[in-house]
């Protein structure tokens, strides 16, 4: 994986030459090298690995969207700010099934670096409120929920965000003893 300059520095070169062709009088050469520069742009603000690891993913693949992630070898250089986000959202979904501690820990770096999408934040927080919840951090989980449920502009995680909240509610009643007083059994004397 190349650094993420690489690729603007490409398009420019690209955009340098189409430049060149229409001043040549070739148009249709320059158009086609200016389209060209643009799938760099977008590459720049896309990553590509980042791309087939969500297509992996929707296919429910998530041993494929981690053969991808992992072909990103140095984040932090290879990606943008919002791509970071993104990367460490998506660890943190593959890491969940397995290790909660490590996967909270990725959803923590990604909610810093930030998700582009109104949607993505919810479900970020949806995801960081059941782990919250499932360490009897009640509080915690429940402020994620609400700013989850804030997030939520179109509905979609409506489901999710009430049983979560069913489940919380479960959990805080203290349970009731019946049947009356125990009875105690007779001690045996020697």
């Amino acid at each position: 994986m190349y650094n993420k300059n690489i690729k603007l520095f490409i398009a420019l070169l690209i955009l340098a030459y189409a430049v060149y062709q229409f001043a040549e009088g070739l148009i249709g050469n320059g158009i086609m090298w200016v389209l060209l520069s643009g799938i760099f742009i977008f590459l720049y603000f896309k990553n590509e690995f980042i791309l087939l690891a969500f297509l992996r993913l929707r296919k429910q693949d998530l041993p494929g969207a981690d053969k991808w992630l992992n072909k990103i070898s140095n984040p932090a250089s290879a990606l943008t700010k919002k791509q970071q986000g993104y990367y460490n959202y998506l660890k943190g979904i593959m890491l969940s099934q397995t290790n909660m501690n490590e996967a909270e820990k990725y959803f923590k770096t990604a909610l810093n670096f930030g998700l582009s999408m109104d949607y993505d934040m919810a479900m970020l927080k949806l995801n960081l409120a059941g782990i919250a919840f499932s360490k009897r951090r009640k509080q915690e989980a429940m402020k994620l929920l609400s700013e989850a449920q804030k997030l939520d502009k179109r509905g979609m995680l409506n489901d999710q965000i009430k049983m979560m909240k069913q489940q919380m509610k479960k959990a805080s009643i203290p349970k009731q003893h019946y049947g009356g007083h125990r009875q105690q059994r007779p001690s045996k004397r020697r």
